[in-house]
């Protein structure tokens, strides 16, 4: 039976007598640093294999690492999933990977790439979102919601259609099936009308100017993807360059607005669906990014509120967070009525658009695309952040086993050139997963990091802003 089955008391003590069970095996304290090296990692990959390192010249064995003396002859690698239904953990290793992308791409910090005159460059906090697909019961700043009730925060009946019979879920599905694509028009068009709104031709444009952006995809509760993007001008070779003259927050923002009206998906008619022009919707939000308490939006507030969607999937809809393979699946899931029917409508339009893959996609609700994104010179990348912890724990252990090899006579790493050793490895997929009292372990460990880890960042982000107010 699944662990998410069994009622909380009785997972409990299946887990507290696991963990007696571990312990009774006798490498317990072992089983604890592994799984604090994944970061408490709920979903862990288990690999076996060795790894020797081999003196050529001598053909003397310097080192040999072996699965076999690990708890339960494995190692436990995190599984780097970025949605944190599935692992928290590791949710907030992205997250916070996200986080120092968009903020480094807002302040500045040398060590990614980016100079901190970036602060200087035009910069906003757009929000293009999708359109009506007919009404659906909210929570208006004024008033009642249309169907006159007052409904409570919260409430599940917030998001969904007042007419199921009239909502057009047809539309809603395509329209996020298209949205990577209506975004990647947007920002075309964005180029070509702030050149004109400059009074320059478009290569005049190039020469002069770069527009650069970071943005995350985060779903509304009626299931519709909207997408929240950080948009700043730079000089013509990025970050690095300052700005023309000529470029403005206010040009930036009048240029967001003309392009979002004009950016559309033509797509054409399909069995019985009519063709259709996608576009945006109405409402486009833009606001002025200033630095800490300038401006209208800060820099921190931006970079946090990326980097908590990125890790998002469509958790707000209350769908499946993992594939649907067959139709016939639906019947295992307790889904609301509203996102059963976007589904549903995925399954019944796929064969009309075999290209979209449309069912392959009916757990995102037809989105396709990636959640979080970036143009080449906004910041620095997810995967250079990822090297950078990759390579701190390469030095790490490279220190360590240097010692074990001077304390033993062998020779010196560092003394040693590279064609004089042989690294000979072998490792195999062996599982995946914890059981439950490893489980219970590594919930105990993300917690504690995640502690530690917050601590930290409000001492680093209240020295940044001490620091901010003496200049």
């Amino acid at each position: 039976m699944p662990h998410a089955t069994i009622p909380a008391p009785d997972l409990e003590r299946l887990a507290v007598a696991d963990l007696g069970r571990l312990a009774a095996r006798g490498d317990l304290p072992k089983l604890h640093d592994q799984i604090l090296r994944t970061g408490g990692c709920s979903n862990p990959i288990h690999l076996s294999g060795f790894r020797t390192l081999t003196h050529v010249p001598t053909g003397q064995v310097l080192h040999r690492y072996s699965t076999w003396h690990e708890p339960g002859h494995r190692l436990k690698v995190a599984c780097g999933n970025r949605r944190a239904s599935r692992c928290t953990s590791c949710a907030r290793t992205y997250s916070a990977d996200t986080f120092h992308l968009i903020r480094a791409g807002l302040a500045g910090d040398d060590t990614k790439g980016v100079p901190t005159t970036v602060r200087s460059h035009p910069r906003v906090f757009a929000t293009l979102t999708a359109p009506s697909f007919g009404p659906v019961h909210s929570r208006p700043d004024k008033g009642r919601c249309r169907c006159g009730a007052d409904h409570p925060k919260g409430s599940p009946i917030l998001g969904t259609p007042l007419d199921p019979g009239r909502y057009d879920y047809a539309h809603a599905v395509l329209w996020n099936n298209h949205a990577p694509d209506l975004w990647r028009r947007f920002t075309i068009y964005l180029f070509r009308t702030m050149a004109k709104m400059a009074g320059l031709y478009q290569y005049e444009f190039k020469e002069q100017a770069k527009i650069s952006f970071g943005k995350v995809a985060e779903y509304q509760r009626r299931g519709a993807v909207h997408f929240h993007a950080v948009i700043r001008i730079d000089g013509p070779t990025g970050p690095d360059s300052p700005p023309p003259a000529w470029a403005t927050v206010a040009l930036l923002d009048a240029a967001i607005r003309a392009a979002a009206r004009r950016a559309c998906v033509p797509l054409a008619a399909a069995g019985h669906l009519p063709a259709r022009l996608l576009q945006w919707g109405d409402q486009v939000d833009i606001r002025p990014i200033g630095a800490f308490d300038k401006g209208e939006i800060s820099e921190q507030a931006v970079a946090s509120y990326v980097a908590k969607y990125a890790t998002k999937s469509a958790e707000t809809t209350e769908t499946v967070d993992r594939r649907i393979l067959e139709r016939h699946e639906l019947e295992r899931h307790d889904l609301p009525a509203h996102t059963r029917r976007l589904i549903e409508t995925c399954w019944d339009l796929d064969p009309l658009y075999p290209d979209r893959l449309l069912a392959h996609w009916s757990h995102m609700l037809g989105f396709r695309g990636h959640f979080s994104t970036k143009s080449p010179t906004y910041s620095t990348t997810l995967g250079a952040l990822r090297q950078v912890r990759a390579d701190y724990r390469a030095t790490e252990a490279r220190a360590a086993l240097r010692e074990r090899l001077l304390a033993a006579g062998l020779p010196d790493l560092d003394e040693l050139p590279d064609t004089d050793t042989l690294v000979l490895a072998h490792w195999a997929f062996a599982g995946a997963g914890n059981s439950p009292g490893e489980s219970m372990l590594a919930a105990a460990i993300a917690r504690e990091l995640h502690e530690r880890r917050t601590t930290d960042r409000h001492e680093l982000l209240a020295r940044l802003a001490a620091e901010e107010g003496e200049r």
